[in-house]
This record gives structure tokens, C-alpha cells and sequence, in this order.
């Protein structure tokens, strides 16, 4: 075999390679986003309020909270503490779940009594209705989460 066989061998099988990702690409781009439901569940543990006060560190919910139009959009809360939390207006008393359906691409400050700061941003994201911005949600998702939707 001479060395211009192996360099075509070689090219062919870059452009093969090449051929098979950009196949893989297209078909989640062009695939639909689903999930089994709109609702972004969080709950808030019973003793959170009391850790807190004994000087623990509690991070029940991330200080930036990530949904999308039209998948994920939906923020649904459940205080299992036994005394109630204060999520932006809302007063969530023991037992009590609240759900906060988003309908606007936005960013989305709230004092919350579950956080040491006392605020949480909830960033609601677009619905990614192109194949590209599909592909970019799944992506930037995917390193949020570590989790391919």
C-alpha cells in the first residue's frame, strides 16, 4: 500500500467520520423537545428552617433556576418544613405546594427564605422552536444538568 492509498484511505474515513456526526447533529436538532411534564418540581426538606438556624450551610434550590417555555415552564414548590417559607409574594405554609406557571421569556429576581442570600432568579428561557436553538438548549441544558433531554 503507497502512501497516497493510505492518505485517501484516511481521508475517506474523516469524511465517513465527519458524514456520521453531522448525521447525529441534524437528527437532534430536528428532533422535538419533550418531557413527561411542564412542572419543574422543588421541594423544601422538613428542618430546613431549624439548620439554618443552627448555622448550617442549606442549599435546597440553586440561586438560578432555568426553565423554558413550552418544556419545563411551570415552577412547582413544596414546603415539607414544619414552618412556612417565603417565596417572592408567596407565603408557603407547612404541607403547601404552590405552582407558578411562567408564559414569558424572562429573568425573574424573588426573595426566598429557603436561600442564605435571601434571593433566587428564576430565568425563563425561550421555547427553542428551530433545529439550531434546539440543539443549543439541549447543549447548554446538558451542562447544567449533566442530564441530555
Amino acid at each position: 500500500m503507497g502512501a497516497g492509498n493510505a492518505r485517501r484511505t484516511l481521508l475517506q474515513a474523516t469524511a465517513i467520520a465527519a458524514l456520521l456526526l453531522a448525521t447525529a447533529l441534524a437528527a437532534v436538532a430536528l428532533q422535538p423537545i419533550r418531557a413527561p411534564t411542564r412542572e419543574q418540581l422543588f421541594e423544601i426538606p422538613q428542618g430546613t428552617w431549624a439548620r439554618r438556624m443552627a448555622g448550617a450551610r442549606v442549599e435546597i434550590l440553586p440561586a438560578e433556576l432555568h426553565l423554558t417555555l413550552g418544556v419545563r415552564d411551570i415552577l412547582v414548590l413544596h414546603n415539607l418544613d414544619d414552618v412556612p417559607q417565603q417565596f417572592g409574594p408567596i407565603l408557603l405554609m407547612p404541607g403547601q405546594t404552590f405552582r407558578m406557571p411562567f408564559t414569558m421569556a424572562a429573568s425573574y429576581p424573588f426573595a426566598c427564605t429557603a436561600h442564605l442570600s435571601g434571593q433566587m432568579s428564576i430565568v425563563v428561557e425561550p421555547n427553542p422552536a428551530t433545529p439550531w436553538a434546539r440543539l443549543a438548549w439541549r447543549f447548554s441544558n446538558y451542562l447544567r444538568s449533566g442530564r441530555w433531554s
